[in-house]
């Protein structure tokens, strides 16, 4: 019978390990292969070795691009960890129509991302509201979009929107695991808000913070669809990201092998990253 049943058991997951190894397991595979391989749109494939690695390290495109999504990464994580750690913070409280209140923060995760894009990008236009609330108040406008040094922390606040009710909800699910007699014996003796948060809610909540930024950091590193709606890499080149290089020389220009290894360096440097945070954590989680 065991075995009958283990044989069952394989019959039904075999449908989603065959179309995982296809369509996930095996574009990857070839994607990485390619990155030492030149590609023609006809069809025709060269093998190269590391060629395309080198014109990747020498491409001053590349660096640009490596240091606007660093840029970028730097600015949302933090950004979006925060709010969504205050949200959870706040919706943690037991107040007349909290759950309301919870469905209306993750409303952004649900909604396109393109008619998210849309929306802010009339609110950063130069007649849009933003910039009429601070002509209102006697400021001056601000070129959101449109200015090299304004673009990255534009599209890293847009962000925040629309990711923070997802992370939102995984904190508010570690604060809701802490037991509460770690706060009330806190508060016996004497802890103040802000030593009970630092000694013992934050401690019992790094495995979830763990979980946030590493989604984070992985999610900002492969920004692309809020650049391709709202300003195409620009202006010039201070919104080209990694992704958005990869795009371009794969579908613009068709340099498959070149973007193939863009992809390769990106998930190397993805995975390190998520590793040295494992370490970090190491014992936490």
């Amino acid at each position: 019978m065991r075995r009958n049943g283990t044989g069952m058991a394989l019959i039904f997951i075999a449908p989603y390990v065959v179309l995982f190894l296809v369509f996930r397991i095996g574009p990857a595979v070839a994607g990485m292969l390619l990155g030492f391989a030149s590609y023609k749109i006809n069809g025709a494939t060269q093998w190269v070795g590391l060629s395309n690695f080198h014109a990747l390290f020498t491409d001053s495109l590349f660096w640009n691009a490596l240091r606007v999504t660093i840029t970028y990464t730097v600015i949302a994580v933090p950004l979006t960890v925060a709010v969504s750690l205050g949200m959870a913070l706040l919706c943690i409280r037991s107040i007349r129509g909290i759950k309301v209140y919870r469905a209306l923060y993750f409303l952004p995760v649900v909604t396109s991302l393109v008619t998210s894009s849309v929306i802010w990008q009339w609110i950063y236009s130069s007649d849009g509201p933003l910039n009429w609330f601070f002509h209102s108040v006697g400021l001056p406008a601000v070129n959101w979009l449109s200015s090299g040094n304004m673009v990255l922390p534009s599209l890293s606040i847009m962000s925040v929107w629309t990711r923070f009710g997802f992370d939102m909800l995984i904190l508010l699910a570690g604060l809701l695991a802490i037991p509460h007699e770690y706060t009330e014996a806190a508060m016996i003796d004497g802890a103040s808000a802000w030593q009970r948060f630092w000694r013992v809610t934050l401690p019992q909540l790094k495995p979830s913070l763990f979980f946030v930024v590493v989604l984070e950091l992985i999610q900002s590193f492969q920004v692309f669809d809020v650049i391709y709606v709202m300003t195409g890499g620009g202006p010039g080149d201070a919104s080209y990201s990694l992704v958005y290089l990869i795009y371009d020389q794969g579908f613009n220009f068709f340099n498959f092998g070149y973007a193939s290894a863009a992809g390769v360096v990106l998930f190397a440097i993805t995975l390190v990253v998520s590793l040295w945070q494992r370490w970090i954590f190491r014992g936490e989680t």
